[in-house]
């Protein structure tokens, strides 16, 4: 009888703690172990990739001469895969961020007829994944001439549905009518309002779909993969995945030292920029889900 004793004795909400916190414990597991796979084989030679296990370090420690050899293999075409990383984050992501939040709030403040129907289309472009559209882009930009080009992933990076969404709903309640209102009692102009006045309001959603459009430009791969074929202007993801085929193919020449060095190293601007951003994407995830 003891055993029921002490199974009535536990609070129910004890026990789904206990279950919850486990399953966060794998999530969490699950989530940093390849992670930790990519940092502790990063240190690694090409020798010891294959010859030690892999959730452990090798015989040497080898990440200074890796992260060298990394940026100057082939004459430092890392660095220039870098570069066109951060072109297509800067004019990509920022001018997606700048366009969603112009384009949110005036749908969220103004009313015109037809905001239904925009809010339709917005609605269904936020269902439609990116890689439906990504052959329907090619085609275009190839009859544009654009292809092989920077503009051919800056061009589609600038729209941005969800951004758009998000800040449409940031925006109604972040920005209340009658400060508006006041603004243009007071002579204030529209665009004098919103830059004074409401973008300082929508800085926690500005930044949350900064960080969004950030992610989404820099893991962009498909896209990029189908629009380039010159190496010189490929982003971090195409070039690392050609360093990789490399190394696998009939004339491989090993290089997945390379390979791992360069993921690793490709990871840390997204992580110093969760980090340095972090307050205000929480609170702009949270902003507008209580209404006083």
């Amino acid at each position: 009888m003891s055993a029921p004793a002490f199974a009535r004795r536990t609070p129910p909400a004890r026990r789904r703690s206990v279950v919850l916190t486990v399953v966060m414990s794998l999530f969490l597991l699950y989530t940093l172990l390849p992670l930790f796979w990519l940092v502790i084989n990063a240190t690694k030679t090409q020798g010891d990739l294959f010859s030690t296990f892999g959730l452990w370090f090798g015989d040497s420690f080898n990440l200074g001469d890796n992260i060298v050899e990394t940026f100057t293999y082939r004459d430092g075409i890392f660095l220039r895969w870098l570069g066109n990383t951060l072109l297509y984050v800067v004019l990509g992501a920022g001018g997606a961020t700048v366009l969603a939040t112009m384009a949110g709030y005036g749908l969220a403040k103004y009313d015109f007829r037809g905001r239904k129907a925009v809010f339709a289309v917005v609605i269904g472009a936020v269902a439609v994944p990116g890689t439906a559209l990504a052959v329907p882009t090619f085609l275009m930009f190839s009859q544009l001439g654009l292809t092989n080009t920077p503009w051919a992933i800056i061009i589609p990076s600038l729209i941005s549905p969800f951004g758009l969404y998000l800040m449409w709903v940031f925006a109604s309640d972040a920005v209340p009518t009658e400060l508006l209102e006041a603004a243009r009692v007071d002579g204030a102009g529209e665009f004098r309002t919103f830059f004074t006045i409401s973008a300082k309001l929508l800085a926690p959603g500005i930044v949350t779909v900064l960080l969004f459009a950030v992610v989404a430009t820099w893991n962009n791969y498909f896209l990029p993969l189908i629009m380039l074929s010159d190496p010189a202007w490929y982003p971090l993801t195409v070039g690392l995945n050609q360093w990789n085929a490399q190394a696998t193919g009939a004339a491989a020449q090993p290089i997945y030292n390379l390979v791992i060095t360069g993921s690793l190293l490709s990871i840390i601007p997204i992580v110093v920029a969760f980090l340095l951003l972090q307050r205000f994407w929480q609170s702009g995830l949270s902003a507008g889900s209580v209404k006083q």
